[in-house]
């Protein structure tokens, strides 16, 4: 029970790594507001917590909506009093080059991926100040929090935005005692990664690594756990690669 009487925010939280790690840390003592725009699966995700005895809500969000995120942070410091946690990991991934990837989908992947942190966070932090401290862990990606890859500019300018802002934060309100990290998953085996490769593909991708699999989504889960609780006291402006030993062969 490492989040024993503690409020989290998962943003992406109806599925993937997000879903995986709303569920844990409710089996962790936390109160999750389980953020998403998929509603019928989000509210699934609720009630999977709810049933095993655990505390949750569900909130509609577009993270790139102010609006939004602030009736977010108000369903939380409503029904729970507070925040404490915060995973910033709702996210979408558009392939292209800058050549074909058009400003609307530049704008959207920007929107959601980076400036999503920002709103979200922004909402956030006042509240864990008068809490005394508080938990960010971000998503960000082996693409993007160290190097470059080929055929996606949007993203992984978004996630190389998400590493620095991450660390600007952690400087920014270490004061505060809240502490800001982020974590940087290898390919991970996710609804929205099966989405756009073949299972061909899949096998062929996984097979490249020097542990020749994907990552599972408990496996991030567990990360963004350690980062949450105050075992990771010490612990801020990190970027944690958890990606199956990807960024040691590069």
């Amino acid at each position: 029970m490492r989040l024993q009487g503690k409020t989290a925010i998962v943003t992406g939280g109806a599925s993937g790594i997000g879903k995986a790690t709303a569920e844990l840390f409710a089996r962790e003592g936390a109160a999750v507001v389980v953020a998403d725009l998929d509603e019928t699966n989000g509210r699934a995700v609720v009630k999977a917590i709810t049933d095993a005895g655990g505390q949750a809500i569900f909130a509609k969000v577009n993270v790139a909506d102010p609006a939004h995120v602030q009736a977010m942070v108000e369903s939380a410091l409503a029904t729970f009093d507070g925040v404490d946690i915060l995973f910033n990991n709702a996210a979408i991934l558009i392939f292209g080059s800058i050549l074909d990837t058009d400003l609307g989908e530049w704008r959207r992947v920007l929107d959601i991926n980076l400036t999503g942190v920002y709103l979200c966070s922004r909402a956030v932090i006042p509240h864990m100040k008068t809490r005394g401290g508080g938990a960010i862990i971000n998503m960000s990606s082996s693409t993007g929090a160290h190097d470059g890859n080929a055929n996606a500019a949007a993203y992984v300018t978004s996630k190389g935005g998400v590493t620095l802002l991450t660390r600007c934060m952690a400087i920014d309100h270490a004061a505060d005692n809240i502490r800001v990290n982020a974590i940087a998953p290898g390919p991970t085996d996710t609804p929205m990664l099966r989405r756009i490769m073949s299972p061909a593909e899949i096998d062929a991708f996984a097979a490249s690594f020097p542990t020749r699999r994907l990552g599972r989504v408990e496996e991030i889960a567990a990360v963004a756990l350690f980062l949450a609780s105050d075992e990771a006291s010490f612990v801020t402006g990190s970027i944690v690669a958890a990606d199956g030993g990807q960024t040691a062969q590069v």
